[in-house]
């Protein structure tokens, strides 16, 4: 393999390089797909909580380095389909407004070059592809849709759907999450026969056993494998790329296999997808003479402006068991732009999988004491409620992804980036609960899904580090999501993202890949 040629290498098999590969494999053209780790292994601790969460089986064994040069583990996954392996497959799109320059509290959310017009036809596509359960027009925030969901949207069981009616008649506009699922329903919402999908309460960072989830390597990597003129290789850890003498065309990818040795592969289109930090961290790896801080970096923003969301996971305490299984099924963005007493974006609320006692006796150590001692975790698993806030942050241009001399990723993060409109968020949750049937204003710390209260550690929305647009001294990509500086180089993955907005990033970066996809069959043709 490593004298032949091929017409697109695509490094990296997420939401980005997998959908992107898919959208290939039509053409004819030759395809080869890189990716560092391997598939992932199908067995019973795929849905064991303790595995998952307690121990982090599955995150990838290695430690990055914070500001202070202190270790701690990052939230990826090194598997064929990358970080949607362990994604919930929520699938929002982002609001027209998020598009346009945005004024927040801790400052300014910058304009795309592109407009959510440009985005809307390839959103639609996405929520095709990747079987997107939803209602448009459910939330009065979202913006025009060229055509409906391909499925109806998941039921509520019936203390979300409670939950939903409360929301209702406190005049708020709950709305059914849209949610990538290969499941049919009947009219009680139950999975029918023939369903892939069981409504298990495993979705939400679990890997899913029985390929229901819509993760990019069922839903586009295994089906662009079929086609004959597609390839992958797995355990294949790309260390540069290496470029011709005038630095303007990627020549070699340099890729390290399993086994150690070393292959020199070619191809006329380089597509890199490893996800935000670990594209960042591959261009600045491959400095040069003719790009010596780093390949598609003449404009010095690689690697800088890291995004990750605002994020919080909590968990409400109701008055009533909550025996719901499948609980992602419900979000909530009424504050989403700003409030009656707030002129500043809030951010969106969606419910996150159902705990279980295992969760929350890893948890129960950091507010135990706020919790009746009489309630067994079980117990209190089963009056749980879990919800997920999510805020914007903002790019700062010293948020930053750089390389220590032995090599080694340092993640430099102000974690206190824009907090505040997530901080009154969550008091607008709190003042709620009350009234939605849960023990008033008690909204406990759901930190296992944070890495135990690590914010750094919380890279599952990272963003942002190769930014496009259309001034090449402040942008990494042009608009088509080409480096400026190199003819033949492209990223795909929420690298590329001049914000964030404050809804998952993985429909943004699946219709992208949509759209990139096209350009570059015309351009191969």
């Amino acid at each position: 393999m490593d004298a032949q040629h091929f017409d697109v290498i695509v490094i990296g098999t997420g939401a980005g390089g997998g959908t992107l590969a898919h959208r290939l494999a039509r053409t004819g053209k030759t395809i080869l797909m890189l990716e560092r780790g391997d598939y992932l292994p199908r067995e019973r601790d795929n849905w064991d909580s303790g595995t998952v969460f307690v121990k982090g089986s599955y995150r990838a064994p290695e430690f990055w380095l914070d500001r202070h040069g202190n270790e701690f583990p990052p939230e990826v996954n090194y598997y064929v389909g990358g970080n949607t392996k362990f994604y919930g497959a929520a699938l929002f799109r982002l609001r027209p407004q998020d598009f346009g320059e945005l004024r927040h509290h801790g400052g300014i959310s910058p304009a795309w070059p592109l407009r959510y017009e440009d985005f809307e036809p390839y959103y639609t596509q996405a929520e095709q592809l990747y079987l997107v359960h939803g209602e448009h027009g459910e939330d009065p925030t979202e913006g025009p849709a060229s055509g409906p969901y391909p499925f109806p949207p998941v039921q509520h069981e019936p203390r979300i759907q409670e939950l939903s009616d409360s929301l209702e008649k406190l005049g708020r506009h709950p709305f059914h999450l849209p949610i990538g699922v290969n499941l049919t329903q009947d009219a009680q919402g139950r999975a029918t026969r023939g369903s892939v999908c069981i409504r298990c309460d495993r979705v939400d960072g679990f890997p899913c056993l029985v390929g229901a989830k819509s993760d990019a390597q069922v839903v586009c990597v295994d089906p662009a494998l079929a086609h004959d003129n597609v390839r992958l290789l797995t355990n294949a850890y790309v260390e540069r790329l290496d470029t011709d003498p005038a630095g303007r065309t990627v020549t070699a990818v340099v890729t390290r296999l399993g086994d150690g040795s070393v292959l020199h592969l070619h191809a006329d289109i380089v597509v890199v997808s490893c996800g935000a930090v670990n594209s960042a961290a591959l261009l600045l790896r491959s400095a040069s003479d003719r790009h010596p801080r780093g390949l598609a970096n003449s404009s010095d923003v690689v690697g800088r402006h890291y995004l990750r969301h605002n994020n919080l996971a909590l968990m409400a305490v109701s008055r009533e068991p909550n025996p719901t299984r499948f609980q992602k099924t419900l979000a909530l963005n009424d504050w989403y732009l700003g409030a009656d007493d707030w002129d500043y974006p809030l951010g969106g609320i969606q419910m996150l999988g159902k705990s279980d006692g295992e969760q929350i006796r890893a948890n129960a150590p950091r507010w135990a004491g706020r919790v009746s001692p009489e309630m067994p975790f079980d117990v209190l698993a089963h009056h749980a409620v879990d919800f997920w806030l999510c805020g914007e942050d903002l790019p700062d241009p010293d948020n930053r992804v750089t390389l220590d001399a032995d090599g080694r990723i340092r993640l430099t993060l102000d974690e206190r980036n824009n907090i505040e409109g997530v901080t009154r968020l969550r008091h607008k949750l709190a003042g709620l609960l009350g009234e939605l049937g849960m023990h008033p204003h008690k909204l406990l710390d759901h930190s296992i899904y944070l890495h135990k209260g690590m914010p750094i550690g919380a890279t599952a929305h990272q963003a942002g580090t190769v930014r496009f647009g259309t001034d090449p001294h402040s942008s990494a990509l042009d608009p088509n999501c080409r480096a400026h500086d190199v003819d033949n180089l492209y990223v795909v993955d929420t690298s590329f993202f001049p914000s964030i907005g404050a809804v998952n990033p993985s429909l943004t970066a699946i219709a992208n890949a949509l759209r990139v996809g096209d350009h570059l069959a015309e351009r191969l043709h």
